[in-house]
């Protein structure tokens, strides 16, 4: 085995990506690229998961006292629309968080699609499944869907939801580093999840609304529970699943192997807990007692969720700084690194400057904040003991790759300005009056006025200024 495999086998133990090849074509790369065919093939998948659950939803369902009929078109593009808002509301919100360490665009759509799709998938069947073992009286028992609530579906959607943070982190251990990254991941998936859950519930009530009399108002009865899930309740999801995700978070850095493994599953239990009592409040609580559970526990949960995450862009901060102070006491940073790269002020002012100086000084910015955050994060790793030597090498590239930035993007926005185009023309300065006496005087260009004239009553170039004496001439013969 030659001594390079030997580096980047040790590199793949360490969880430390393979060093960068930039000679190549763009359109080699890609194709040489894993995460071009991760994309594809998982993205097939999203497809092949919602094109199943499209045909199981709108098909007929038998039941004991009839057919519950399935959805229609018309219904669904109706409840995606009503969905939409929320999951827009949760993408910003996550994707706004996961700043420090942001994930590149191809593993937020995996999560994002994971939830939306295949996580929806599997409890759809694994929920059926459990709810035709609980039933008693045969099809249709009405006590069902409550069994299944509160002991199968959190159980089945939290892992179900969780399953693509572990491959995230198998795929790329080095970049899932931070607390708020776990969030961000789980979240994206939860979000997915409730919306394709929101979906079927919003076109079911279409259906039902529009198809039962009693309902009265069906309008008013669908936008009645589109406030309930899409606004009161939808924390609930997210606020589940980041469980998990902070747990693995947690597994990952830490030298403990007796953490790793209760970590991620302390995560999980307790996501699952909280699902269960969600769901057991919505299905077994009315009036005074759902009130009660959603001021006195909910959104206190909630604001301590928020709470929590907050409190971590500071201690990534205070991180980022610590582990950049590092690399500029043993001189391969400057001293103004650790405070510009680790106040999201500073990073957002330079990327603001390099935005308008030009498209290769933004993406040097943005690459130059990317490389010395990693940089950062590896050093910590190196500190807890979570990587052997092998990061070294890993350090060396990224210094050095930063090294080659400096000159193109902005490493220091302090007393620099935007550089905005200006859109009205300049307008011409005043010109002061001339001065006199006259052609011989300090300044003067032109001969003086007129001694009849007030001094300054002509304008520039007027005959005033030029009155020639007729007694001026050549000198006679």
């Amino acid at each position: 085995m030659s001594a390079d495999s030997i580096a980047q086998h040790r590199r793949a133990l360490n969880g430390i990506p393979e060093a960068p090849v930039d000679d190549r074509p763009l359109v080699e790369g890609l194709l040489r690229s894993r995460w071009t065919w991760i994309t594809v093939v998982f993205t097939l998948m999203f497809a092949a998961a919602l094109i199943d659950q499209y045909r199981m939803m709108t098909a007929d369902i038998p039941v004991r006292d009839g057919v519950v009929p399935g959805m229609n078109a018309s219904a669904i593009r109706e409840a995606f629309g009503y969905a939409l808002p929320t999951l827009i509301f949760w993408i910003v919100v996550f994707l706004i968080a996961d700043r420090f360490r942001p994930q590149r665009l191809v593993i937020w759509w995996l999560s994002l699609g994971w939830g939306a799709c295949v996580a929806t998938w599997v409890s759809v069947y694994a929920n059926t499944w459990a709810a035709e073992q609980l039933q008693i009286s045969g099809n249709g028992d009405p006590a069902t869907g409550a069994r299944a609530a509160i002991y199968v579906a959190p159980f089945v959607e939290e892992a179900a939801k969780a399953t693509i943070l572990f491959w995230i982190a198998m795929l790329v251990r080095h970049q899932v580093v931070t607390k708020l990254n776990g969030i961000a991941l789980a979240g994206l998936s939860a979000a997915g999840f409730a919306f394709t859950e929101n979906i079927i519930y919003y076109a079911r009530a279409i259906m039902y609304s529009a198809q039962t009399i009693e309902v009265g108002d069906a309008q008013a009865a669908v936008q009645q529970l589109v406030w309930l899930r899409g606004v009161y309740t939808a924390f609930g999801h997210p606020l589940f699943t980041m469980m998990t995700g902070v747990g693995l978070i947690v597994a990952l850095r830490t030298h403990s192997k007796v953490v790793r493994v209760l970590a991620p599953v302390v995560g999980f239990l307790a996501a699952a807990f909280l699902h269960m009592v969600f769901n057991s409040q919505a299905t077994l609580s009315q009036g005074a007692g759902q009130l009660l559970m959603y001021f006195g526990v909910a959104l206190p949960l909630v604001l301590s969720a928020v709470v929590y995450a907050v409190r971590q862009l500071f201690n990534e901060a205070a991180l980022i700084r610590a582990r950049l102070i590092d690399y500029v006491r043993m001189g391969w940073l400057t001293p103004t690194d650790p405070e510009v790269f680790s106040k999201q002020r500073l990073r957002l002012r330079a990327l603001a400057v390099a935005a308008t100086r030009g498209w290769v000084v933004f993406t040097a910015t943005v690459t130059l904040q990317r490389t010395l955050t990693e940089l950062a994060y590896l050093r910590d790793a190196e500190v807890k003991g979570l990587v052997d030597d092998a990061g070294q090498a890993r350090s060396l590239e990224l210094l050095g790759a930063a090294r080659s930035l400096r000159g193109v993007a902005v490493d220091d926005p302090r007393g620099q300005k935007l550089s905005l185009p200006r859109f009205r023309k300049p307008r011409p300065g005043e010109f002061p009056a001339p001065t006199y006496p006259g052609p011989a005087g300090i300044g003067g260009n032109w001969p003086p006025p007129p001694a009849s004239a007030p001094l300054g009553s002509a304008p520039l170039g007027s005959q005033a200024y030029s009155t020639v004496d007729p007694r001026w001439g050549p000198p006679g013969s």
